[in-house]
């Protein structure tokens, strides 16, 4: 699956326009993704992310946010590169590396 297009409020996956967080990877699209905003992650939020058996693991949103590093450090323990980035970027990133066939899996905020 690839973001064909995003903007606030609103990121076409497939033929979906998703407006609520979700999660994407290559193979899934989880929809009921229960973090409603960036604020409210925490290590068990990420879970979900982590059994897609990702390297690569990015988070989007609009207004930014940064990983606390014992987070950062927890998620690197498991070898996965974990990245806190503007949506836009997030959603290009997603795309780049899932094209490559990277085992990328994203949780994006519209």
């Amino acid at each position: 699956m690839t973001v064909r297009s995003y903007r606030p409020g609103e990121i076409a996956v497939g033929s979906e326009r998703l407006h609520a967080p979700f999660i994407v990877s290559a193979e899934r699209l989880v929809r009921d993704w229960p973090v409603r905003t960036p604020d409210a992650l925490d290590l068990a939020a990420l879970q979900p992310l982590l059994e897609l058996n990702p390297q690569v693991i990015l988070i989007g949103a609009s207004n930014g946010f940064a990983a606390p590093p014992a987070w950062r450090a927890q998620v690197h323990a498991r070898n996965v590169a974990l990245e806190f980035m503007e949506l836009g970027a997030a959603c290009r990133t997603y795309n780049v590396l899932a094209q490559e066939r990277r085992a990328v899996v994203a949780g994006l905020f519209p």
